[in-house]
């Protein structure tokens, strides 16, 4: 029996389906990267190093973590907004890449919408304002009330670190400064990781950390922490006060948090596979008492939750945006 053209294309194709489907059901089938859109040692670090064995222990396949700091995160961002949506790149995205960059910079090399999927919250985290134990001792500052009366005797002379131009540690600082009507010098360093490397030098003045990367070194006696910008304390700190409370700021609010997110277009079975995979882990004993310990919240919501909840962000910091005065070009 002969048969003709196209039925012979027809017949190539349909043996070709089960292939594909193959191809698909093998994933992950090589290494799977997790973009660190800050250097390494800072808070969105540590968390990708902690899910990241878990992770690897429930594919079957190695999973990596890549450090691409620089420009408030965006260029890692960038980076995985532009990467193939195969499942083998995602992002650990902040409140600074998926909550406060739209709002701050006039062009952002990427919508945070538009080019990623989410995938799940990881952990949210209060930031602390943290100064080095013996910087504060020479300057006789005890508490947030003593650091408001010395900057505004020293206009300027004080040195604010942060993580970068449009993160959380960069805008609790600004909204500091505004809620307060003192001006400090920001210096952007890119990641929380070399910036708390100057602050327990003595370099800088005060910082704005989150929460985890700056927990060890207040254990140690390092550094002095003065209050945390969450709406309540942390119970990782339960003696220090808010920053409302101590500053006498009602309403006073500007908290952290990390999320995996994919390329938009990742299959929406791998996008699964991984959230569950994700909050699965955030949920085990052991990695859920090393978060709590470090002050964070674990998180595992849904894909759905998570886009959701990064638009509410995109609209409560706008706001928060305009009102520092922070811009960024």
């Amino acid at each position: 029996m002969s048969l003709n053209r196209r039925t012979l294309v027809t017949l190539a194709a349909t043996l070709a389906l089960p292939a594909a489907v193959l191809a698909q059901d093998a994933w992950p089938s090589k290494p799977i990267r997790i973009v660190v859109p800050f250097a390494p040692g800072g808070t969105t670090d540590l968390l990708a190093r902690t899910i990241a064995p878990e992770l690897t222990k429930a594919l079957g396949q190695p999973v990596v973590v890549d450090n691409r700091g620089g420009a408030g995160g965006n260029i890692g961002a960038e980076a995985v907004a532009k990467s193939p949506n195969d499942g083998y790149t995602f992002l650990m995205g902040t409140v600074g890449t998926h909550g406060i960059n739209k709002s701050l910079y006039s062009k952002l090399p990427y919508d945070p919408q538009k080019d990623f999927a989410p995938v799940t919250l990881v952990a949210g985290v209060p930031n602390v304002m943290v100064m080095n134990t013996k910087r504060a001792q020479e300057l006789g500052i005890k508490s947030v009330a003593d650091f408001v009366k010395y900057a505004k005797a020293h206009p300027g002379q004080l040195n604010m670190a942060s993580s970068g131009n449009g993160t959380s540690i960069h805008l609790a600082g600004e909204l500091f400064k505004v809620r307060n009507g003192i001006f400090m010098t920001h210096i952007p360093y890119r990641g929380s990781g070399p910036a708390m490397t100057d602050m327990l030098a003595g370099a800088m003045d005060v910082m704005f950390d989150n929460l985890p990367s700056a927990m060890p070194h207040i254990k140690a006696g390092y550094l002095t922490a003065f209050a945390v910008t969450s709406g309540v304390r942390s119970d990782a700190l339960p003696d220090v006060p808010t920053v409302a409370e101590a500053g006498k700021l009602p309403g006073f609010e500007a908290s952290s948090w990390f999320g995996l997110l994919a390329p938009a277009g990742t299959p929406a079975d791998i996008v699964k596979r991984v959230q569950q995979e994700t909050a699965k882990a955030l949920s085990s004993p052991a990695v859920k008492e090393r978060l709590l310990a470090q002050g964070a919240i674990p998180g595992g919501n849904t894909p759905e939750q998570f886009a959701a909840m990064i638009d509410a962000e995109i609209k409560k910091w706008a706001p928060v945006v305009k009102a520092s005065g922070a811009k960024v070009d």
